[in-house]
């Protein structure tokens, strides 16, 4: 990125010649620490358009979110800020999007979690942001990546791509694509779950339930508030669960191909089940605390889904560094999720 670019970013939503630096380990945006002379300082980042293509729908549901929490709940989340022009994003001259929040002094986020209390509180925190939206109807949010966690239409995606792949890579993916569409039982519970919003009702859920993305105290190791919202949206249970036991509960990162190392972690995968129970009290309906071991299937299985099309499909979606990375990848998902089934029917 341009640096001057970037100083003309900055010098929108503040006065002086601001001192920039980069923040984070992000993959999608552009983010950097922007201190202004006697003014306080902002995250401002450059969001990615090939991900999100109407940005202006992010600023639109974090805007709505701010007035809500604060409003209702006397809560905050990093206040956006305001262009000189009283906007609140900026468009350069190469169109690229710029947008600005508040950045909370003595405050951090780690990259991962150390131990079973910091699965539960990451846990808790994201159940108490969607439980602490109940009385916001989801409608109201724009859906900002459409179809992100419907599984039928990733089954759809994944079927495609197997009739219009080479042979030379259906055959290398045979195993992986056998064992997928032996698990066709859970596209039907996903449909299911889908059509019923009754007893599977849609919330404002934040779809990317990372411990990174959780600010902390400096001082009291308290959680302040979950950032990284531009993924929060409209959508069901499963998705915030399903995706911290992907991540978290996994004994081995999804690069690993290490496949006798792939395991559960339990003490992990509980904290997990019991932070987001804690967190959303008595919200979850019966129908979805009995089937709370879903999500983690679903998200699993998913991902699989995903990587194997992004194989078959000549690896056009996932950056990778080497020639079958998303095939591995594709079957280092479809062992947890094997040793997920074996983990859950027993629990």
């Amino acid at each position: 990125m341009n640096e001057t670019i970037i100083q003309k970013a900055a010098a929108q939503f503040g006065k002086g010649i601001a001192t920039i630096s980069s923040l984070g380990e992000g993959l999608i945006h552009r983010t950097y620490k922007v201190t202004y002379p006697g003014g306080s300082p902002v995250v401002l980042q450059c969001i990615n358009q090939a991900t999100f293509k109407q940005p202006e729908n992010i600023i639109n549901n974090y805007r709505l979110l701010e007035t809500y929490l604060e409003s209702v709940h006397n809560k905050t989340i990093p206040s956006l800020c305001k262009t000189h022009t009283g906007k609140y994003y900026w468009i350069d001259p190469e169109e690229n999007f710029w947008r600005a929040t508040a950045f909370i002094n003595n405050s951090y986020a780690p990259s991962l979690p150390k131990n079973e209390e910091d699965v539960y509180t990451a846990a808790k925190c994201f159940a108490s942001f969607t439980q602490s939206l109940t009385g916001l109807a989801a409608e109201k949010l724009e859906v900002i990546i459409p179809r992100f966690h419907d599984l039928a239409f990733r089954y759809k995606q994944f079927e495609e791509a197997i009739q219009a792949a080479h042979i030379s890579r259906l055959l290398k993916a045979t195993h992986v694509i056998s064992e997928l569409r032996n698990r066709l039982h859970l596209v039907d519970f996903y449909t299911r779950v889908e059509k019923n919003n009754i007893d599977f009702p849609v919330r404002i859920m934040h779809h990317d339930c990372k411990i990174s993305n959780i600010l902390f105290d400096k001082t009291s190791n308290k959680v302040l508030c979950p950032v990284d919202l531009d993924t929060v949206m409209p959508g069901k249970y499963f998705s915030d669960i399903g995706d911290m036991i992907r991540t978290m509960a996994c004994t081995e990162q999804e690069n690993s191909t290490a496949w006798e190392n792939i395991s559960v972690k339990p003490g992990f995968y509980t904290a997990i089940i019991r932070g987001y129970k804690d967190g959303m009290g008595e919200n979850l309906t019966e129908a979805e605390k009995k089937n709370i071991h879903q999500p983690g299937l679903l998200l699993t299985y998913m991902q699989s889904l995903r990587f194997v099309t992004d194989f078959l499909n000549n690896d056009i979606y996932y950056k990778t560094t080497y020639h079958e990375q998303n095939l591995n990848r594709a079957l280092n998902q479809l062992i947890f999720l094997e040793q997920l089934e074996n983990f859950t029917a027993v629990s």
